[in-house]
Formats: C-alpha cells, sequence, structure tokens
C-alpha cells in the first residue's frame, strides 16, 4: 500500500502541488496500481498522479518495491493490477541494475551513443560533437573519462544528462540518497529540483530525505 503525504510547496500552492502544475494535466497517472508474485506482493493499491513540474520523493522500508514501482512508472515493469496511463515520454536517470552505462565507453561516448540511437545525430562527427558538448554543459566532470572511474554522483549525474536528451516528460531515478555525501545529496538533489522547474517531472526514490526537499513525499508499506 502506499501513504501519500503531500508536503506544503515552497512555492506556494494551496494543496502542495506546485502551482505552475495545478491545472495541467498529468503526465501519469497510477489507478490502484499493483504487482504481485508468487512470493506476493512486490507493491499494491498505488494511487498517483505526477504532474509536470513536480518533484517528488518515493521512500519506504527495504521489501517496499520503491525500485519496482519507480520502473513501472516509467514503463519498465509490469503490474498486474489496476491502471496506469502515461500522456508523455519517461527516461531513466541512474537506477542500479537497471539503467547502469557501459564502464569501458567515456562520458562523452554515452552521450554521443544516446543521440545516435534517438536519431539526432546522424550527421558528420564535428556536428555530433557540439550536440555532445551542448548535452554535457552542466556536467561537472571529464567528459573523456571512462565510466567504470566514475563515483556513484558522477554516475547519477551522467543518468540525467542521459535522460534528459530523450527529452521526456518524466525522469526516475533510483537509489538518490545512496553512497553519497551529505554535500553530494544536497547537490543531486538541487539537480532534480532544477528540472522539475524545467517543467519535467522527476520521481526519486531514497530511503531518507529532507521533507523541505520535494514537493510531496510517497512512502510505500513493506508487504514481506
Amino acid at each position: 500500500m502506499v501513504d501519500d503525504d503531500t508536503i506544503t510547496d515552497r512555492r506556494g500552492s494551496a494543496d502542495g502541488r506546485p502551482a505552475a502544475v495545478e491545472q495541467a494535466a498529468p503526465v501519469v497517472r497510477a489507478r490502484g496500481i499493483g504487482a504481485r508474485s508468487r512470493r506476493g506482493w512486490v507493491f499494491r493499491d498505488v494511487e498517483l498522479d505526477i504532474h509536470a513540474g513536480e518533484l517528488i520523493a518515493l521512500t519506504g522500508p527495504a521489501g517496499s518495491g520503491r525500485t519496482s514501482l519507480l520502473l513501472a512508472l516509467a514503463g519498465r515493469f509490469v503490474i498486474n493490477h489496476g491502471a496506469i496511463e502515461r500522456t508523455q515520454r519517461a527516461a531513466l536517470g541512474y537506477v542500479p541494475g537497471v539503467s547502469e552505462p557501459e564502464p569501458g565507453l567515456t562520458v562523452a561516448e554515452h552521450v554521443e551513443e544516446r543521440l545516435l540511437l534517438l536519431g539526432r545525430a546522424r550527421w558528420r562527427r564535428r556536428w555530433r560533437r557540439q550536440l555532445v558538448a551542448a548535452a554535457l554543459t552542466s556536467y561537472p566532470g571529464d567528459p573523456d573519462r571512462l565510466v567504470r572511474t566514475l563515483d556513484t554522483y558522477h554516475l547519477h549525474l551522467l543518468g540525467l544528462v542521459l535522460a534528459r536528451v530523450e527529452r521526456p516528460g518524466l525522469i526516475v531515478v533510483d537509489d538518490a540518497d545512496a553512497d553519497l555525501s551529505a554535500t553530494e545529496r544536497a547537490e543531486l538533489w538541487a539537480r532534480l529540483r532544477a528540472l522539475s522547474r524545467d517543467g519535467t517531472a522527476v520521481v526519486a526514490a531514497c530511503r531518507e530525505i529532507d521533507p523541505g526537499v520535494p514537493d510531496r513525499v510517497v512512502t510505500l508499506e513493506s508487504h514481506r
């Protein structure tokens, strides 16, 4: 089950939802969604509307189905109860074990590969390099560094770069507080907030969160 705890929005909306998106249709609408396996429920009875420009923290104890629900919202995990509707493309940020970059490629090579897969960089290599450089404008690390040498923080930042080039309406991120220093966690959430201010809906799964950071905190209960 899910407890949708709406946090007072720092931007001043009356019900906790960002003022700029109060009138917008949801990017994702989940109605009673759940996933059940032979071992029992992974998650269940989730009712959730996600609007453009929202930053939502998804939390809960181990075994509550945080990652599975996160992937279901993005269309990467099959549900067998309820219904889910998406009105815009969803993209994965860094989700350990699911959307991990190739260790033997550089940061820039990952971005170029993603642009090619999307059909946005099939011109001369010089032009592709310009597109890659533009995509990496906000990336603070060395674009020629191999992914196998990146720490968790920079893996998250690369994940956000790769997600953004897909021009999605929703970006989901997992383990937004794992293996990060306090400074890195604060910076990652600041970047997620910046994405939401640009109009992208963002859902980040985590174990602990400062309740003043996201617009809403959705808490799952354990089914084990």
